[in-house]
């Protein structure tokens, strides 16, 4: 297009010299003043006049102010209107005129304001200008970004319609009920079947279908895809992996691998199989076969299903053969038949945290995969990846690795973790998208889920502060003791057992704290005609045994856990001589399951030492340190993981006898002349903690020159022995002289009634009962002469399903998999009261806990009690579960409000590392006295301010660099301040959650708060033209597509004077409901607001005529300091209606704060595969809100079409396009299909 050769552009009200700053830009662009600019062509001209014209009829004011800014005063901190508009506390630029959003282009081009056409800006300007409080009101408003909406919705199969319904309502989160699966090409063999015998449901076909589709392709790296189930617990999983077998059955594929968390669930497979008419498909239990080959003559396993526990598939024989490499033979080379991972999530920490090594669960899982790429694989958990790196062995879901976006699962880790919870959301939709996952759950319609807090009476308050000063005191003389050693050892391992110990004892304290409130809530729910189900980790078994072994199996009363958790430290580890600790054993888990011991064999005097330590590093454990908790105590404690679980439990073969004690065990001094062995602490005096070459017995010494050694001081040495024994019988008597709780599962029985009235489904083989005199308890097993050991449970179950005892406590090694619900089908369908008394450590566990009593065919959803003690400490607990509850609701369901709520209980993020600085500084802003208390109190549990003392194995962590993370460190704070006195703890916890949410509340206003998936919301969503597809995954057929709304933001004065109206008429409103104007003005008028009283208390809800109804409450103070109650409805109404009309005539594309018409860009459809495109395109905005991932769900007004992606700024859509158009290797993938 040719120019007007003679025109020239000049802006209206200013000249060259007006503004310096303007004249720097334009010498950096070689211009030499305002005129030399290139001219605009006539459309542009055109329409800036009729933009000047109608600024000059709304707003008639403006231009007196523009005529007027070469007289205005300069301010100190303020350049001239024509400097592009910034403050401290918002970095996005703007318009001086029309305070308009500037989009600044890169290169430092001239940039003009797209609403007003205003002059050119200077971008380099460093001057602050004053935003009207009016425009961040609204700002803020808009980068909350909307409101939450439901977070379930009613499912059913959108493409298929063959099979009866479920039997129960099923839901889906609203995220993921947008998304699409792929078109259903796959037709079941067993298709008539199922329709005439209508053993599945319609969405139990559904899976069927997706899952048998899915497994026709392969992944770019050449293996089989997979599948993932991740319905929830109690919807049927179980049937619907017995009607894929026998779908592969009917296809000629006869053998399959069905591995799961039990050995019990074998008979519930069995059931599902033959539910499904598939009963000439015979099950296998892995561990009852022998380790030959399991197709030989002997065994006779031809086909048919192989069922295996993960502790089966880790296991090997004492020849060495392993059940996996017996698996792997018995499937045979090119195995194209199923294997189910059942309740997949046992095999997570494959990629564990830093300072973690992967189970061997995980390694196992992931092995088998590779041994057999051509296996249909099957994860089918409702909590599979209750965090992203839990997922590293679901590497046929194809998300990382070749043909993706992604190098390696750490790659792909790291996007997520950059992501926040939007990636996290985003991964599952993506997933159900390209036709790999299906994730559906029992509606929660009815369930009720209660946090209540069990305080702490006076006498448990007393115990407390007790054993706190107890710990206080044995920290003192544990290090005094250390002090006395000659030569200072490396004292981290004991230091981090220390920590372990101490913080497993108070959370015990804190779970017997909570029995009164337990009691109290049984017997209520028993009144009111209901059943209750009790939930703990716990057991106190291996307490229990070591009692019992030590005292006897007739004791006086229960045993304390706590007290002989403390006695077992300082028994076996205080520094009580001089031969330092041995490597300490791990605390034992108590999850019920006692392992067996293992028989220890006598070495020979022809052992040497050295070939017994090299015979020992060779062994590996002889199983998993597979308990879970194991895992999440060693990931959540001070120091890493305590060490190895199963070390206690490895197969010595090499054992000495000690003379002087006459006990078994490894590495024994051995005399040098007769060859007699003795422990290093029975010799007097005791042998310190060095490697003798040589060593004589007493009988011997006098042939020897080394002993003692060189250095020793032999006067001060028995004197320093005396003294560290002394301390030892000291700290032993003060922690037999608390008045502590009895172990909480054995008083909650005791204080019910006994086990006649409560039955319990744990793991522990053996119990205290209280004797029928009245006089002690009594150990005693478990089973009876007419139960056995392994059916004790079902037994305990069958009783309370038939309602011959009305209360059940379950643990989670007693109840993997046990169905405890109203069930329609038994006698006792009284509603289930579930009581959480301890929270297990991970989200997937409580998860699975609380699908125990909410199951399909139940006559009525339970009630949940979660409960905590009042103590500051234990919000840690809830703490480490709340936010892998949150990531796991985003994660398998598309949407983190879909579990329980516990936000409010995750202080483990960003914001509460920097809540955490903040406490250590102000603390000495408090008044002194509790400042020097908290000091004092801080420093016992070894957290100092002091750079010259601190934590006990490394002194001045809290200034050296080494240490200075430890500043921000939530996890061991909320470890540590369990130990300070409830007062103290309380108060510490409080100015620590203050300072957290004044930062969420901040970031929140800045618009910088991680929400995930928000719901945009207005009167009038309307979709503009056609979505326009950019791409299309090769594999799927799925699509990823642009979608553009027009909203209509703007509420009517009628429609604003029926809410009033209604509020009022329905007796909820209040005296400082109604409609606002401004105190200050902005653009030549006062603004005009509605507001109404919220259900918070002193917050109001606030309605504006153009941008409707905002997302964040405001509070009465900041409303009457900002604006003024309008006495006349009339002078309301003439300013409402003015607003609305002239909000109406902007485009909303350009300068769209605040207006009414609003432009929406949302990517939808398949994301993963161009997740790095998006990313690095998002990066370079210039506004922060706009460079991170924003998923929003946008539902049109007239047929309700629901979309859910990647919200797009304006400024950005062209970006965006131009990137997805540039070719990118190992995006296009190719479908393979079998014949």
């Amino acid at each position: 297009m040719k120019r007007p050769a003679n025109k020239k552009t000049v802006f209206p009200a200013h000249s060259s010299s007006t503004f310096p700053y303007q004249q720097r830009l334009f010498n950096s662009l070689g211009l030499n003043t305002l005129t030399q600019l290139p001219p605009s062509p006539p459309s542009v001209l055109r329409a800036r006049a009729a933009v000047l014209r109608l600024q000059q009829k709304l707003f008639p004011r403006r231009q007196q102010h523009r005529k007027d800014a070469t007289n205005l005063p300069r301010h100190p901190n303020r350049q001239m209107p024509g400097v592009l508009s910034t403050n401290q506390y918002d970095d996005r630029p703007r318009c001086p005129c029309c305070m308009a959003l500037i989009n600044i282009l890169p290169n430092n081009v001239s940039n003009r304001c797209p609403n007003c056409c205003f002059v050119q800006l200077d971008v380099n300007a460093h001057g602050e200008e004053e935003v009207n409080e009016l425009v961040k009101e609204v700002e803020q408003d808009e980068a909350d970004g909307g409101m939450p909406g439901e977070t379930f919705t009613d499912y059913r199969p959108s493409k298929l319609s063959i099979g009866p319904p479920h039997p129960d309502p099923i839901v889906e989160t609203s995220s993921l009920s947008a998304v699409q699966p792929p078109e259903p090409t796959y037709v079941p063999k067993i298709k008539d079947e199922l329709e005439y015998f209508k053993t599945l449901s319609c969405l139990q076909i559904e899976t069927v279908v997706y899952a048998s589709q899915r497994h026709l392709q392969h992944i770019p790296n050449g293996t089989r895809a997979g599948f993932f189930i991740g319905d929830g617990a109690g919807v049927g999983k179980g049937r619907t992996v017995a009607g894929l077998i026998w779908e592969n059955w009917n296809n000629g594929r006869k053998k399959a691998l069905w591995i799961s968390i039990g050995s019990d669930l074998k008979f519930d497979a069995r059931r599902d199989l033959d539910d499904m008419g598939a009963s000439c498909i015979d099950v296998h239990a892995l561990n009852k076969l022998p380790y030959t080959k399991l197709d030989s003559e002997t065994v006779g396993v031809r086909d048919g299903v192989i069922f295996s526990t993960y502790s089966s598939l880790i296991a090997s024989s004492s020849k060495g053969r392993s059940r996996m490499q017996q698996l792997v033979q018995w499937c045979g080379p090119g195995f194209d038949g199923l294997i189910i991972f059942d309740e997949c999530h046992k095999a997570k920490n494959l990629v564990p945290e830093k300072n973690m090594k992967p189970t061997k669960t995980g390694k196992a899982v992931l092995d088998i995969q590779d041994q057999l790429p051509e296996a249909r694989v099957i994860y089918c958990s409702a909590t599979g990846a209750s965090e992203p790196r839990n997922m590293a062995y679901m590497v046929r879901l194809g998300l990382w690795g070749d043909g993706t976006d992604f190098r390696d699962f750490n790659d792909f880790l790291g996007a997520l973790d950059k992501g926040g919870v939007g990636a996290l959301e985003l991964v599952a939709m993506d997933m159900k998208a390209r036709g790999m996952y299906l994730c559906r759950t029992l509606s929660y319609k009815g369930a009720e889920f209660e946090i209540i807090e069990a305080t702490l009476d006076d006498k448990m308050t007393d115990v407390y502060k007790k054993a706190t000063e107890v710990w206080v005191d044995l920290r003192k003389k544990l290090k005094s003791a250390i002090d006395l050693l000659p030569e200072k050892p490396n004292t981290r391992v004991l230091w981090r057992l220390y920590w372990a110990t101490h913080q497993r004892f108070f959370r015990h304290l804190c779970m017997s704290a909570k029995v009164p409130a337990v009691v109290r809530l049984v017997k209520q729910a028993v009144m009111e005609d209901k059943c209750v189900v009790i939930g703990l980790q716990c057991t106190g078994e291996a307490r229990t045994e070591d009692a019992v072994s030590k005292y006897g199996s007739e004791l006086d009363d229960f045993i304390c856990g706590p007290r002989e958790l403390m006695l077992k430290f300082v028994e076996d580890y205080f520094p009580d001589d001089y031969s330092f600790p041995k490597k300490p054993e791990v605390l034992q888990v108590d999850n019920g399951v006692k392992r067996p011991r293992r028989k220890r064999h006598l070495a020979g005097p022809d052992v040497s030492a050295k070939s017994r330590v090299r015979k020992v590093a060779k062994l590996e454990p002889p199983s998993d340190a597979e308990s879970d908790e194991a895992y999440e105590i060693a990931r959540d404690s001070d120091y890493g993981p305590e060490g190895d679980e199963s070390a206690a439990d490895s197969d010595y073969e090499a054992f000495q006898k000690c003379e002087i004690c006459s006990t078994q065990e490894e590495n024994l001094l051995q005399c040098s002349f007769c060859g007699k062995y003795a422990h290093q602490t029975c010799v007097v005096p005791p042998i310190r903690d060095f490697i003798l070459e040589e060593w004589a017995c007493n009988l011997c010494k006098d042939k020897t020159v080394n002993y003692p050694p060189p250095g020793t001081n032999k006067i001060k040495l028995p004197k320093s022995y005396d003294t560290a024994i002394e301390s030892k019988k000291q700290i032993l008597e003060t922690i037999r002289a608390l008045d502590l709780p009895n172990n909480p599962l054995d008083d909650i029985i005791d204080q019910l009634g006994g086990h006649d009235i409560v039955a319990e489904i744990t793991g522990r083989k053996g119990m205290l009962v209280r004797d029928p005199s009245g006089m002690g308890v009594v150990y005693q097993t478990r089973n009876t002469k007419d139960v056995t050991a392994e059916m004790v449970n079902m037994h305990e179950k069958m009783l309370f399903m038939e309602g011959k005892k009305l209360v059940a406590i379950i643990s989670e090694a007693g109840s993997a998999g046990v169905s405890l619900q109203a069930d329609k089908r038994v006698r006792n369908q009284k509603r289930r009261v579930h009581i959480t008394l301890e929270l297990p450590w991970s989200a997937d566990r409580a998860i699975q806990q609380f699908g125990r009593t909410h199951r399909s065919n139940q006559i009525s959803a339970p009630e949940y009690r979660l409960l905590f003690s009042n103590l500051g400490g234990e919000r840690r607990f809830a703490s480490s579960v709340a936010k892998r509850l949150e990531s796991l609701g985003a994660l398998t369901q598309g949407d983190r409000r879909a579990g329980p709520s516990l936000s409010a209980y995750n202080y483990e993020n960003d914001y509460g590392k920097r809540a955490l600085e903040n406490l250590y500084k102000g603390i000495m802003e408090q008044d002194p006295d509790f400042s020097k208390q908290a000091t004092s109190a801080l420093d016992s549990v070894g957290i100092s301010m002091d750079a010259n003392h601190g934590d006990d194995e490394d002194s001045g962590w809290y200034a050296s660099s080494k240490k200075k993370k430890a500043n921000n460190d939530v996890r061991r704070f909320l470890n540590r301040i369990l130990g300070i006195v409830p007062e103290i703890q309380n108060r510490l916890f409080e100015l620590f959650v203050n300072n957290l949410d004044l930062l969420v509340q901040k970031a929140r206003i800045e618009g910088s708060l991680d929400r995930g998936i928000v719901h945009l919301k207005a009167n009038v969503i309307e979709l503009q033209g056609t979505p326009k597809t950019v791409y299309v995954d090769q594999m799927c057929g799925a699509s990823t597509v642009l979608f553009t709304f027009i909203f209509d933001r703007g509420v009517s004065w009628e429609l604003a004077n029926t809410m009033l109206k209604e509020k009022q008429k329905a007796e909820f409103g209040s005296s400082g409901d109604g409609f606002y104007k401004s105190n200050s003005e902005f653009m030549g008028k006062r603004h005009v607001i509605l507001a109404f009283e919220s259900s918070a208390s002193a917050m109001y809800k606030i309605v504006r005529p153009t941008t409707g109804e905002s997302p964040r409450d405001m509070h009465l103070a900041e409303l009457t300091k900002k604006y003024s109650k309008v006495s006349s409805l009339e002078a309301a109404q003439i300013s409402w209606e003015h607003e609305y009309e002239v909000s109406s005539k902007q485009n909303g594309k350009s300068c769209s704060v605040g207006s009414r018409l609003q432009e929406v860009n949302v990517l939808g459809g398949v994301i993963l595969p161009l997740w790095g495109k998006i990313q690095t395109v998002l990066s370079k905005q210039v506004r922060l809100i706009h460079r991170r991932l924003r998923i929003v769900c946008v539902e049109t007004t007239s047929d309700n079409r629901r979309i859910v992606g990647l919200l797009v700024p304006n400024a950005a859509v062209t970006a965006v396009l131009e990137g997805l158009s540039t070719p990118s290797v190992g995006l296009t993938q190719v479908i393979e299909l079998d014949d």
